[in-house]
């Protein structure tokens, strides 16, 4: 039997409080189906609060219960999730405040000073970033008796929060738990960010690899390697071979490698990815 939706979700607004404590007190941004607002706490603590409309009870459940298992894990890169509940027929997580996403910095230079992002710079945020990855992929967290890994599935820029002069992971509602290297998955995340073996309805130790390189396209090289990618996931389609000529010769085969279609022909690890990157920039 389909899961039935939820009811309509309701209209959010400045001083708008919430369940757990939360008061609203303005609106972050907004973008795909989510909203970000910032808010204060009922203990004065500014917070982040990102409210996803619930499409059914059965998605909902799912992304509440990823979110969860994040949220027990603790590493320098990932942010911090407070509480994670459904209210107003939102799922809303509440999470430490961001000065921005590396999608936001990316946007500020190329409105600023019309180029990417200088490659130090990426390089710094994203070393940061694959060290969360290899923390979060490896098969090292003890859930409920077994070690168990997880892939992000949705990394992107705007999912790479800036604190600081540090990044943080963020948005992992759809995280999935790995016990194996590779195994059947849904269809899901963001499409052009998404690696070849998704759109076979596969995920893999390193799905996130790929979807960081091409991350690292766009941050780094203005573009991303691929025109025609579907406006829907289609079991038929297959990646072409990327067109990396927005990086540097000495660049484009360490990326070429993290965005292989057969995935164990990738790199280990994520931080071994951006070390390579880093030492032909150097």
């Amino acid at each position: 039997m389909a899961s039935k939706p939820r009811s309509k979700s309701v209209q959010l607004s400045e001083g708008l409080e919430l369940r757990g404590g939360y008061t609203l007190k303005g609106l972050l941004g907004e973008g795909g189906f989510a909203q970000a607002w910032e808010a204060e706490s009922r203990d004065g603590r500014q917070m982040a609060l990102k409210f996803m409309p619930c499409r059914n009870d059965l998605s909902a459940a799912k992304e509440v219960r990823s979110i969860q298992a994040i949220r027990q894990l603790h590493h320098p890169h990932l942010i911090t999730v407070d509480q994670v509940w459904i209210d107003l027929g939102y799922i809303v997580v509440a999470m430490e405040l961001a000065d921005g996403s590396l999608q936001d910095l990316y946007h500020r230079y190329h409105e600023d000073l019309g180029t990417p992002i200088i490659p130090e710079l990426v390089c710094e945020y994203l070393f940061q970033a694959a060290e969360g990855l290899d923390f979060l992929n490896a098969h090292q967290h003890l859930i409920q008796g077994q070690k168990q890994g997880f892939q992000h599935c949705d990394i992107k820029p705007s999912n790479i929060l800036l604190i600081g002069d540090e990044v943080k992971l963020s948005d992992f509602g759809l995280s999935s738990a790995t016990t194996s290297t590779v195994r059947s998955h849904r269809r899901a995340g963001t499409l052009i960010y998404a690696a070849a073996e998704v759109f076979q309805g596969r995920l893999t130790d390193w799905t996130d690899q790929y979807s960081l390189a091409l991350t690292y396209c766009l941050l780094r090289g203005g573009r991303l390697p691929f025109t025609d990618t579907p406006t829907s996931f289609k079991q038929s389609y297959l990646r072409p071979a990327p067109d990396l000529s927005m990086l540097s010769e000495l660049e484009q085969p360490i990326i070429a490698r993290a965005l292989s279609p057969i995935p164990q022909q990738r790199w280990p690890t994520c931080c071994e990815l951006m070390e390579r990157l880093a030492g032909v920039l150097a």
